[in-house]
Protein backbone atom coordinates (compact mmCIF):
# COMPACT_ATOMS: atom_id res chain seq x y z
CA UNK A 1 0.00 0.00 0.00
CA UNK A 2 2.73 2.21 0.85
CA UNK A 3 5.88 2.80 -1.18
CA UNK A 4 9.06 4.79 -1.06
CA UNK A 5 7.93 7.68 -2.85
CA UNK A 6 5.14 8.31 -0.86
CA UNK A 7 7.38 7.86 2.20
CA UNK A 8 9.54 10.86 0.90
CA UNK A 9 6.59 12.77 0.41
CA UNK A 10 5.66 12.03 4.40
CA UNK A 11 8.85 12.91 5.57
CA UNK A 12 8.98 16.55 3.83
CA UNK A 13 5.85 17.13 5.00
CA UNK A 14 7.03 16.11 8.51
CA UNK A 15 9.75 18.36 8.12
CA UNK A 16 7.59 21.40 7.03
CA UNK A 17 5.42 20.88 9.78
CA UNK A 18 8.29 21.71 12.10
CA UNK A 19 8.23 25.57 10.87
CA UNK A 20 5.51 26.74 13.43
CA UNK A 21 8.64 25.60 16.27
CA UNK A 22 11.50 26.90 14.02
CA UNK A 23 9.70 30.27 14.11
CA UNK A 24 8.92 30.06 17.77
CA UNK A 25 12.85 29.09 18.71
CA UNK A 26 13.84 32.25 16.57
CA UNK A 27 11.82 34.67 18.39
CA UNK A 28 14.00 34.90 20.90
CA UNK A 29 17.22 36.07 19.05
CA UNK A 30 14.83 37.84 16.53
CA UNK A 31 13.61 40.21 19.98
CA UNK A 32 17.17 40.47 21.48
CA UNK A 33 18.13 42.07 18.00
CA UNK A 34 15.00 44.44 18.21
CA UNK A 35 16.54 45.55 21.62
CA UNK A 36 19.73 46.50 19.86
CA UNK A 37 19.12 48.72 16.71
CA UNK A 38 22.36 49.21 15.63
CA UNK A 39 23.90 45.52 16.46
CA UNK A 40 23.71 43.58 13.04
CA UNK A 41 20.70 41.65 12.66
CA UNK A 42 21.91 38.06 12.10
CA UNK A 43 19.29 35.64 12.30
CA UNK A 44 16.94 38.09 11.33
CA UNK A 45 18.70 38.66 8.27
CA UNK A 46 19.28 34.66 8.12
CA UNK A 47 15.66 33.82 8.09
CA UNK A 48 14.61 36.02 5.23
CA UNK A 49 17.72 35.26 3.11
CA UNK A 50 17.13 31.59 3.52
CA UNK A 51 14.06 31.93 2.84
CA UNK A 52 14.70 33.27 -0.55
CA UNK A 53 17.44 31.05 -1.19
CA UNK A 54 15.48 28.07 -0.80
CA UNK A 55 12.46 29.23 -3.29
CA UNK A 56 14.52 29.90 -5.55
CA UNK A 57 16.04 26.58 -5.43
CA UNK A 58 12.81 24.64 -5.11
CA UNK A 59 11.90 26.62 -8.27
CA UNK A 60 14.59 25.55 -9.91
CA UNK A 61 14.66 21.48 -9.35
CA UNK A 62 11.09 21.67 -10.18
CA UNK A 63 11.67 22.90 -13.23
CA UNK A 64 14.55 20.78 -13.83
CA UNK A 65 12.08 18.03 -12.66
CA UNK A 66 9.96 18.86 -15.65
CA UNK A 67 12.09 19.02 -18.06
CA UNK A 68 13.66 15.83 -17.57
CA UNK A 69 9.72 14.54 -17.77
CA UNK A 70 9.48 16.24 -20.99
CA UNK A 71 12.97 14.54 -22.21
CA UNK A 72 11.92 11.48 -21.45
CA UNK A 73 8.25 11.54 -23.34
CA UNK A 74 9.18 10.08 -26.63
CA UNK A 75 11.11 7.41 -25.21
CA UNK A 76 8.56 6.42 -22.63
CA UNK A 77 6.16 6.17 -25.50
CA UNK A 78 8.45 3.94 -27.60
CA UNK A 79 9.26 2.09 -24.88
CA UNK A 80 5.33 1.32 -24.68
CA UNK A 81 5.23 2.90 -21.40
CA UNK A 82 3.02 5.63 -20.60
CA UNK A 83 4.70 8.44 -19.92
CA UNK A 84 5.19 10.57 -16.58
CA UNK A 85 3.79 13.73 -18.07
CA UNK A 86 0.56 12.01 -18.80
CA UNK A 87 -0.25 10.08 -15.67
CA UNK A 88 0.85 12.70 -12.96
CA UNK A 89 3.97 11.52 -11.77
CA UNK A 90 6.02 14.19 -13.50
CA UNK A 91 3.63 16.82 -11.51
CA UNK A 92 4.34 14.69 -7.94
CA UNK A 93 8.21 14.71 -8.59
CA UNK A 94 8.30 18.29 -9.91
CA UNK A 95 5.86 19.02 -6.36
CA UNK A 96 8.34 16.75 -4.27
CA UNK A 97 12.00 18.91 -5.73
CA UNK A 98 10.26 21.92 -5.04
CA UNK A 99 9.22 21.22 -1.36
CA UNK A 100 12.62 19.49 -0.78
CA UNK A 101 14.88 22.53 -0.52
CA UNK A 102 12.76 23.87 2.11
CA UNK A 103 12.37 20.81 4.16
CA UNK A 104 15.92 20.73 4.43
CA UNK A 105 16.35 24.40 5.86
CA UNK A 106 13.27 23.56 8.24
CA UNK A 107 14.76 20.23 9.88
CA UNK A 108 18.21 21.84 9.93
CA UNK A 109 16.91 25.23 11.60
CA UNK A 110 15.33 23.30 14.33
CA UNK A 111 18.27 20.87 15.18
CA UNK A 112 20.44 24.14 14.98
CA UNK A 113 17.82 26.19 17.17
CA UNK A 114 16.72 23.49 19.42
CA UNK A 115 20.25 22.50 20.47
CA UNK A 116 20.88 26.14 21.14
CA UNK A 117 17.98 26.67 23.35
CA UNK A 118 18.59 23.53 25.37
CA UNK A 119 22.36 24.74 26.60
Amino acid sequence: MFNARSDSARASVADLMLAPVVMWLRLPAMMGEARRPHHWPRETLWAVTEKAAAIAEGAVAAQLSMAVSAARFWPDVLSGHTPSLLDGVAVERSIKAALRPASRRVRSNYRRLSARNRT
